[in-house]
């Protein structure tokens, strides 16, 4: 582990927590986001997270999409609906986004908090090495 071991880690967690939080933002955006019935509907995002292989910290893995049968409802009036009124609604649930967004802040205001935490610590041990 590096000098700065403790910043690089909590590093790898602030980028994980902004991955999370952008895929969350943008199944949210895609809430209300229909197509014709028959097409495949947008699909949550979900972030895959691992562990670094020999180093501290988290890594993104990927993102997976949302599995599960398409939700088939009448909308007539939507310009999108088909020749029979149906449309495909989204593979995103707002709740569970919600929760998915609360955990993806902490963890991205923990890691800040650790950063800031571990620079305090350096700058505190530098300055004792000068005599301060």
């Amino acid at each position: 582990m590096s000098m700065f071991g403790a910043m690089d880690t909590a590093a790898t967690g602030v980028h994980l927590g902004r991955v999370w939080m952008d895929a969350v933002s943008d199944n949210i955006a895609n809430l209300d986001t229909v197509r014709p019935a028959g097409q495949e509907p947008f699909r949550a995002r979900l972030v895959i997270a691992q562990d670094r292989a020999g180093q501290a910290g988290v890594a993104v893995r990927g993102i997976a999409l949302k599995s599960g049968d398409p939700v088939v409802v009448y909308d007539p009036e939507n310009p999108l609906a088909d020749e029979g009124g149906y449309v495909t609604r989204p593979q995103v649930d707002l709740s569970e986004e919600m929760t998915h967004m609360l955990v993806a802040q902490r963890l991205y205001q923990a890691n800040l908090a650790m950063i800031q935490q571990a620079r305090d610590t350096y700058t505190s041990a530098l300055q004792i090495g000068q005599g301060r």
